[in-house]
């Protein structure tokens, strides 16, 4: 499965809002999926074929930034490389798109996708104390960032 994410909009929101019932306690219904997809600057790539998407990939960009929404894999083809290669497509669109930067947050208890982000470039810019509810006890949230330019020299 070495296929390039390919991009994506409405016509895959109900199959986005599938996959991401299957990846996440709390999904983003197609609603939610039409309605991010159809804001300025938000993009998504996909991999795989509707109805079952392998993964995809939701971000934005504006302003010189760009931010990852939610990246979602199946949970059987997980550690497979799939996020990686989602995550490095976004961060390609985005610099394209005149990015110099890539941010996104992620749970401070979901080591697997800290271990990709990490392994990726991202880093710790920012907490997010009690960000996520979970039965229990809140989690928070680091923020990371990649640099995706080197920021330009004072003349």
């Amino acid at each position: 499965m070495s296929e390039a994410p390919r991009p994506a909009g409405a016509e895959l929101a109900a199959a986005m809002a599938a996959l991401h019932a299957r990846a996440f306690d709390e999904p983003w219904d197609e609603a939610a999926m039409r309605e991010l997809l159809a804001m300025p600057g938000t993009f998504a790539l996909a991999l795989g074929q509707a109805p079952a998407l392998s993964g995809f990939v939701m971000f934005r960009i504006g302003g010189g930034e760009a931010e990852i929404l939610t990246i979602c894999v199946d949970p059987a083809l997980r550690r497979a490389g799939l996020g990686r290669r989602l995550a490095e497509a976004a961060a390609a669109h985005a610099m394209a798109g005149g990015a110099e930067a890539i941010f996104l947050e992620v749970a401070d208890d979901n080591e697997a996708a800290l271990r990709l982000y990490e392994g990726i470039g991202f880093y710790l810019v920012g907490m997010r104390p009690g960000y996520y509810r979970r039965e229990g006890a809140p989690v928070a949230a680091r923020t990371l960032k990649l640099d995706l330019a080197p920021p330009a020299r004072p003349s």
